[in-house]
């Protein structure tokens, strides 16, 4: 299984985006996923999970609210949107199994400007 991860940018803060990520193979569907990200100098940390099924997710305190996570699990593709954003969700984000069981894939790097 392969991720690619996309929709990365320079916004300002208070500012929008989404990220997608699209996933190789026929697994995709059957697992949890998650959006992790990794800022300059510290490790990387998991952002939010979604269920296989899309119905429950779970956010870290600093992005909920302002975060929403969802799948299309007939397109293999997951997404964030990212609202409201602050130059500390400056960072590399990438998408993965929820546990990472994955190899990681290249990234998107977001950089929110103050």
């Amino acid at each position: 299984v392969q991720l690619v991860e996309s929709g990365g940018g320079l916004v300002q803060a208070g500012g929008s985006l989404i990220l997608s990520c699209a996933a190789s193979g026929s697994t995709f569907s059957i697992n949890p996923m998650g959006w992790y990200r990794q800022a300059p100098g510290k490790q990387r940390e998991l952002v939010a999970i979604i269920t296989s099924g899309g119905d429950r997710t779970t956010y870290a305190d600093s992005v909920k609210g302002r975060f929403i996570i969802s799948r299309n699990n007939a397109r293999n593709t997951m997404y964030l949107q990212m609202n409201s954003l602050k130059p500390e969700d400056t960072a590399a984000y990438y998408c993965n199994t929820g546990p990472p069981r994955l190899s990681w894939g290249q990234g998107t790097l977001v950089t929110v400007s103050s």
